[in-house]
């Protein structure tokens, strides 16, 4: 975090962390999946993509390491994930971008698109469907070590059994040729175990989109890799709400999903593919 210029806090402890600045008017919000893991898992997105205006990492109180200081309150988990329109309200054209469990988050706070310029939806999915597609995936798939790690995390959940849970799946995260930065990539995060714990019983299962970009005729693009094992990407393909002229899908090739490790150059040109639609704004 060497090139952050500058912190903020919302009034629920949401916290942004301004990281590079380029020419441009929008100000580009990215929000970590997990959760659990710190927005420190997006710096590499935020540098690549290079996009015109202002990026910020945004952690949610109580996610990453986002903890124990005056700004988070004591009941951090109360108000997640609506805490994200205080997020977008902080900052004039604001672009919303969330990865994986992230990008859930946004499409689960209701009356979040109108506070938005745009929205960037990596990896991410429409509802809770892609929990069983994973599940069927993983079973065929066994990794070496991981059953051992997911014992070790049920008998005792914490920050460091959590990060070893997470090293041990790396490979479904991605391809091969990716696996050695992402290895480092994971190996290099804060962890928040009682962020895991929050959404298991408050949100994952019961998860489905409570906005769409359609009906908000907000400008949106849903890039993935095409090797993508963790959150199926074909569930936007019957996903009513989330096509249009305004809503751009991008498959990136050979990537998976942390698909700018792998791929930067594609992943920059489809946040590129958005700039025109943002110059456009609402119809």
């Amino acid at each position: 975090m060497g090139t952050e210029t500058e912190v903020r806090w919302t009034p629920s402890g949401v916290r942004l962390r301004r990281v590079t600045r380029r020419p441009g008017r929008w100000n580009w919000l990215f929000v970590p999946g997990g959760p659990g893991l710190g927005s420190e898992s997006l710096l590499g997105l935020a540098e690549t993509v290079q996009v015109p205006g202002t990026a910020w990492l945004v952690d949610l109180p109580g996610d990453g390491s986002n903890r124990g200081v005056p700004q988070v309150p004591v009941h951090r988990y109360a108000a997640w994930p609506d805490v994200l329109a205080e997020a977008a309200g902080e900052l004039t054209d604001a672009v919303m971008v969330g990865h994986s469990t992230g990008g859930m988050f946004l499409l689960s706070v209701p009356g979040l698109a109108a506070r938005l310029a745009g929205a960037v939806l990596v990896s991410s999915a429409p509802h809770a469907g892609w929990r069983e597609a994973f599940g069927h995936w993983a079973a065929g798939h066994p990794l070496p070590g991981l059953a051992a790690a997911a014992d070790a995390y049920g008998r005792d959940p914490g920050d460091g059994t959590l990060r070893a849970l997470t090293l041990a799946a790396a490979p479904w995260n991605f391809t091969p040729r990716g696996l050695p930065a992402g290895r480092a990539l994971l190996a290099g995060l804060p962890y928040c175990h009682e962020a895991v714990a929050w959404a298991e019983t408050r949100f994952d299962e019961d998860y489905r989109a409570r906005w769409t970009p359609q009906e908000a005729g907000l400008p949106t693009l849903v890039v993935s890799g095409a090797e993508d094992h963790v959150v199926d990407q074909g569930l936007w393909r019957d996903a009513p709400g989330f096509h249009g002229p305004r809503v751009l899908h991008r498959t990136v090739p050979d990537a998976g999903h942390f698909p700018w490790i792998e791929a930067p150059a594609p992943v920059r040109e489809a946040f590129a593919a958005l700039v025109p639609l943002l110059r456009s704004g609402r119809p």
